[in-house]
């Protein structure tokens, strides 16, 4: 007779006193559900145990909130396996603030046992549920500090529409592109496709709230627009349709300062698509077949464009009232133009990702990366910032 896996024990309330708690949240309902799994894989690998009270926390496809075993290997993706958070840990109870801030693990009988008080969350979470300022608009309302940027940025950095408008404000290069909304589609979809032929081909349709590439099509003739424009819509009702930018894709990670410092830049990072069969830097060439991708830092670029993105990239940041991370992807054009492109509020972090390897390539190692992000959250004020 098999035997079943011990449940993960609930963390020791002995080194309240002494460590800081950190709740590693992670998975989550969206489609990069996986992706989340496997940056919790990296960051629960580096944590120190010695200097922090882990507890990491999956949520699954479903929305439950489960305490799951601290084996970073069970989290990986191995052999095309992507990763997920089982359905078998005991659900995590979070507390809503005011008097009791106690977060509580439910057992099978339905009584309660403490977690204790969590100091700081890191939430590992990609794409809808999770970076789009729900999570942490969860965390204002229970009084817990938390990594990363607040409700506000990550909500308008998610809707790639919205940040276009933000950053065009603010006066930053961004590309052609036009908006498809759900009520416009279905209203006169012939006068959506109309305005996105208008632009120059190739063009990109994507999902406006998804990230890691998913659902996202490049479309070189017209005449395959509308299929692309529906795939995108079983991702989100809400389309953009960009225009293709020729030039290089390069990346550069921003850190927020300490105190009224400004924000920090890492050296640019330049990705390349190599081999493949891929048309683009798409989720599969993302976190499936790394051999055909290769990431340079620091990029191969003149000064003079290194300063320039460094620019972009503060500004964007600041510009979307960002906090703790961000990466700032650009275009440069052969002219040496650079065009922005968007901003990450929570990049993809493992060691191998384009993040952390522009952060090495300026000199922060990734664990002196996670407790960097890990002070600032602790050092931030709760409520109204």
């Amino acid at each position: 007779m098999d035997s079943q896996p011990p449940a993960p024990a609930a963390p020791s309330t002995e080194t309240r006193v002494a460590l800081p708690r950190v709740a590693v949240v992670f998975g989550g309902r969206s489609e990069e559900h996986s992706i989340s799994c496997a940056t919790a894989a990296s960051v629960l690998r580096t944590l120190d145990r010695d200097r922090y009270d882990v507890v990491p926390i999956g949520i699954t496809r479903e929305g439950h909130w489960v305490l799951v075993p601290d084996d970073p290997s069970a989290l990986e993706i191995r052999d095309g396996r992507l990763p997920e958070v089982p359905g078998t840990g005991r659900q995590v109870m979070v507390p809503l603030g005011g008097v009791d801030h106690v977060w509580r693990l439910v057992e099978d009988d339905g009584s309660t046992t403490e977690i204790g008080v969590v100091d700081v969350v890191l939430p590992l979470l990609h794409g809808p549920f999770g970076e789009d300022g729900t999570i942490q608009g969860l965390l204002e309302l229970a009084d817990i500090r938390y990594v990363g940027c607040g409700v506000l940025a990550s909500a308008a950095m998610m809707d790639k529409h919205v940040m276009k408008v933000v950053f065009s404000a603010a006066g930053l290069p961004v590309g052609p592109y036009t908006v498809v909304t759900d009520l416009a589609w279905r209203r006169d979809r012939e006068a959506c496709l109309e305005a996105a032929r208008a632009l120059r081909f190739p063009v990109f349709v994507k999902p406006a709230r998804a990230g890691s590439s998913v659902g996202v099509h490049k479309v070189d003739d017209p005449a395959e627009l509308e299929a692309a424009v529906e795939k995108a819509r079983t991702h989100d009702p809400k389309v953009l349709v960009e225009q293709g930018v020729a030039g290089r894709e390069i990346e550069c990670g921003v850190l927020q300062g300490r105190g009224t410092d400004e924000p920090r830049v890492s050296e640019c990072g330049e990705i390349t698509v190599t081999g493949g069969g891929h048309e683009f830097y798409d989720f599969e060439a993302k976190y499936l077949d790394e051999a055909s991708v290769r990431i340079t830092a620091p990029a191969d670029v003149a000064p003079s464009v290194r300063e320039e993105i460094h620019r972009v990239a503060r500004t964007a940041f600041e510009a979307a009232g960002c906090e703790g991370l961000a990466r700032v992807d650009c275009f440069v054009t052969p002219e040496g133009g650079v065009v922005l492109n968007e901003i990450n509020t929570m990049p993809g972090f493992t060691p191998f990702s384009m993040y952390p390897q522009a952060w090495a390539a300026t000199g922060l190692s990734y664990p002196e990366l996670v407790e960097e992000l890990l002070q600032l959250a602790l050092a931030r004020p709760l409520g109204l910032r």
